[in-house]
């Protein structure tokens, strides 16, 4: 049974879902004051719009794969082999995105460090690392 831990009440919570009940179903800001709608995207910000950052495609960089893998593993799980990875992306909840082209890897490949899986899963033309 939970004692008062909540910071917000019944009634608040209630009233926050109806405030952001139209932007849900509407899929962009409904309201009519713009000082009250979020900033846009800047050029240098991460990209989110497009969903999870995937291995594979082809506006996913080294980098941009890098940061996603690195988001969801830590270094104490290398080196290790593809199925140790999957498993422990699929602990950290890392997007079916992300793990299935770990999946697909060789399954005598092992990796040491973050960089040398993003290498291999972001080669160029879909090239793996043995």
């Amino acid at each position: 049974m939970q004692r008062g831990s909540d910071r917000l009440s019944v009634h608040r919570d209630e009233e926050m879902k109806h405030e952001l009940q139209g932007l849900l179903r509407s899929g962009h800001p409904t309201r009519t004051e713009e000082w009250h709608d979020p900033e846009p995207t800047a050029d240098d910000d991460p990209e989110v719009a497009g969903g999870p950052i995937a291995p594979g495609r082809s506006r996913a960089s080294l980098a941009a794969v890098r940061t996603e893998l690195a988001r969801h593993l830590n270094r104490h799980v290398f080196p290790a082999g593809p199925r140790e990875l999957v498993q422990a992306l699929r602990r950290a909840y890392a997007p079916d995105a992300l793990i299935e082209p770990v999946e697909r890897l060789p399954r005598t490949a092992r990796y040491s460090t973050v960089q040398e899986l993003a290498e291999a899963l972001a080669g160029a033309g879909g090239k793996r690392r043995a």
